[in-house]
């Protein structure tokens, strides 16, 4: 069995915790939360353990889940894996670049398995088409909610359009050649609403828009490659694919040469699924992926290398709005 304590039991921390009882090979040893009334509140309800300090959960696991706020992540990741305990840490993996890598060098010399919370990897709507990807050329993405407080410690692009960037990058595995990025703060003095366009040296382009002051919400995803067009909905969990039909190569030519009249459904082969029905949630897929690479000493399907890519590439699109309206203002 794999001793896990949660560290951090506010919105998303409490179903954590839920989920860990209900994982095979994992032992729920305890939560932890410096909002000890909080932490005492979700312990009782959940009837397991409340640690009173960080350091005696250390003492009796094997990994710790951090769901704790971004800015917390680095000294409480630093904390556990000096420790000798593997850690999940939500998204994104740090605040700061140079924390991040600090991280991986520490968990490499001890051995130690990091895994990072980017949960879309174990949406069942990735799950199902991500076989269907292959070097695509084009792929947008909208990620647009209404206002919450909660996430709002850092910018939109760290709060939810890193999302994106961490799914971006494991479809096309091409270096980054150009960033170019806009986004404006509305209510909080970070970034609000974010858009950028990601340029990859094999050709591909990704254009990402994130807000979090919406009327509405979407998230959608759709990759355009010279095979298929693909679409994502995450909330609706739907998914559409189109290909080009068998019987395409015989039909182009007459309909070009005007002998028979255009059906564009003769030569698409159009799939609809509905994937809202599927057996276990992401989340669940997520912290038994992790369960299971700590047990078996597997490397994590989103490892910390990964968390960080996510992360530089966000920061430098944070850089450049900042840069951009810091100029404006002058």
């Amino acid at each position: 069995m794999v001793k896990i304590g949660v560290v951090g039991v506010g919105h998303l921390g409490q179903y954590h915790t839920q989920k860990y009882q209900n994982i095979d090979n994992a032992e729920l040893v305890g939560v932890y939360d410096t909002n000890f009334p909080r932490a005492q509140e979700i312990a009782g309800k959940l009837k397991v353990h409340c640690f009173s300090s960080y350091k005696e959960m250390l003492a009796v696991c094997d990994a710790v889940d951090i769901v704790a706020t971004t800015t917390a992540h680095y000294e409480l990741g630093k904390k556990a894996l000096l420790s000798g305990k593997h850690i999940f840490v939500e998204k994104p993996i740090t605040s700061e670049l140079a924390q991040a890598q600090e991280l991986l060098e520490i968990a490499a010399a001890k051995n130690l398995l990091i895994q990072v919370g980017h949960i879309e990897r174990f949406n069942p709507v990735i799950l199902k088409t991500e076989n269907e990807i292959s070097d695509p050329l084009f792929i947008e993405s909208q990620r647009i909610s209404s206002f919450q407080p909660r996430g709002t410690d850092v910018s939109v692009v760290l709060d939810l359009m890193i999302h994106d960037i961490d799914l971006v990058l494991s479809f096309v595995q091409s270096p980054v050649s150009e960033i170019r990025a806009s986004g404006v703060g509305i209510f909080t003095p970070t970034i609000d609403i974010a858009t950028a366009r990601i340029e990859f040296v094999n050709g591909a382009i990704a254009n990402v828009t994130s807000s979090r002051v919406s009327m509405k919400q979407e998230r959608t995803l759709r990759f355009f490659q010279r095979d298929a067009y693909v679409k994502m909905d995450f909330l609706s969990k739907q998914v559409r694919i189109i290909k080009k039909s068998d019987n395409v190569d015989k039909l182009l030519p007459l309909i070009l040469s005007g002998v028979v009249d255009i059906n564009p459904e003769q030569l698409l082969d159009i799939q609809n699924y509905d994937v809202g029905d599927t057996e276990k949630d992401a989340l669940t897929l997520e912290l038994e992926s992790f369960v299971d690479c700590v047990y078996n000493n597997k490397k994590p399907i989103v490892d910390g290398l990964a968390g960080t890519r996510a992360l530089e590439i966000a920061i430098k699109i944070t850089n450049q709005i900042q840069a951009q309206n810091a100029k404006l203002r002058a």
